[in-house]
């Protein structure tokens, strides 16, 4: 089978999914909507870069384009709020703008199958595969609760890409349900997997990474290290995370807090520098995926504290390694953690709330003893490869016999 995937092909998401449809043998070519390097393995490789990529993505031509998409990624950073704004309001004109070049890609390519990962703004491109190649759209966890609603043109063109669907992909039941009330047939295959394809717990412990020295020397050797590897998103309560610090410094002064992808980010600079928590809240450049799961294995306890949410593969990564999760209490998160048991779960805008778990978590040991196991049999028995790639192969079976 000849797939044609239409995703980001920067993201670590995009290149673990690639792996479990190479592992499957499948013959694959990507569409990304951000410039990049040929991941290994594919057939071919076309950037069709919707909905502005380009001010996001990284420089190729020596240093002063690198400077220069520097410069445009710190003004997306520091006007962030204002560019998902302006986002919302013309991406649409820009998907219409480049489905004349997706039709060509898909007429030179002919595959089998079409598979956009997520809904805006890859799935919405992918809506125009031509009728007769059946589409596969991926919901992540932000889509139907956070971006459709935004506008009346995003709601209209996440209604019409889940009505174009031949099979629809998720990482959480909550978003097959809501799916259905957006427009997707319900008599369409549907499919409930993590996003990125599963969890490799042997490629985990395989590639962990250790972080650079200059890095490493920022980290307290006796403090008790806490994670929040969730970076500064729309979604994401950055500020419930910062204003709990203080709260557990008041009780547990030699904790200190990590925090992945967050340097360099006006927003989380701002928080760490109001709450006087010094060298004990670490602002760290986005890891690599061995770097981050490293990290995973060093601190007990993880934070995913957010208002919109699917399965964060973060989380299922931070069970895998051993780490405690701390997560918002929403529906999506619930299918996973059962507070007191492998987890615990807050309201995502209570800092006390949060500040109380964390706190539970360090003083516990039993409590993350059992977690840590339970979780690793959850990972086991819901998401590691060897379960999840027979389940896509047989979905991707059945939308080709139906669609």
């Amino acid at each position: 089978m000849h797939i044609l995937l239409v995703a980001d092909g920067r993201s670590p998401i995009t290149h673990r999914w690639l792996d479990s449809l190479l592992a499957l043998q499948y013959q694959v070519t990507l569409i990304s909507s951000h410039p990049c390097e040929p991941p290994e393995g594919i057939q071919a490789l076309h950037v069709v870069p919707i909905a502005f990529s380009r001010l996001t993505a990284g420089g190729k031509a020596g240093q002063v384009g690198n400077r220069r998409s520097g410069l445009r990624r710190g003004l997306v950073k520091t006007f962030r709020n204002a560019f998902l704004t302006a986002r919302y309001q013309l991406a649409p004109f820009s998907v219409r703008y480049y489905a004349p070049r997706f039709r060509e890609i898909v007429a030179q390519v002919k595959p089998d199958l079409v598979h956009a990962l997520r809904i805006p703004f890859e799935g919405m491109l992918a809506s125009h595969t031509p009728v007769g190649i059946p589409l596969v759209i991926s919901i992540w966890g932000n889509d139907l609760t956070l971006h459709a609603p935004k506008t009346a043109a995003m709601g209209k063109l996440t209604r019409q890409t889940l009505q174009r669907a031949n099979g629809l992909h998720t990482d959480a039941q909550r978003d097959l349900r809501l799916a259905y009330e957006w427009g997707y047939p319900a008599d369409h295959p549907g499919l409930v997997v993590p996003s990125n394809g599963g969890m490799d717990l042997e490629r985990v412990q395989r590639m962990r990474a250790a972080l650079p020295p200059e890095w490493e020397t920022r980290i307290p050797k006796d403090h008790t290290l806490v994670i929040n590897p969730r970076g500064v998103r729309a979604y994401t309560r950055t500020d419930t995370f910062f204003q709990a610090i203080p709260l557990v410094l008041e009780q547990a002064p030699q904790t200190a807090f990590l925090c992945p992808s967050m340097a360099g980010e006006a927003v989380a600079e701002r928080w760490a520098a109001a709450i006087h928590a010094d060298e004990r809240v670490i602002l760290l450049p986005a890891l690599g995926q061995g770097q981050l799961w490293e990290l995973f294995t060093r601190c007990p306890v993880s934070i995913s504290v957010t208002d919109h949410d699917g399965t964060p593969n973060t989380l299922l990564e931070a069970m895998s390694c051993g780490s405690f999760p701390v997560a918002g209490n929403i529906e999506s998160l619930r299918e996973w953690i059962d507070p007191g048991v492998n987890g615990l779960l807050v309201n995502p805008g209570s800092p006390r709330e949060l500040a109380a778990a964390i706190l539970q978590a360090l003083s516990d040991p039993g409590l993350r003893e059992n977690a840590n196991q339970a979780n690793l049999n959850m990972i086991r028995d819901r998401a590691e490869v060897s379960h999840v790639r027979p389940k896509i192969a047989a979905f991707y079976q059945k939308v080709l016999e139906i669609g």
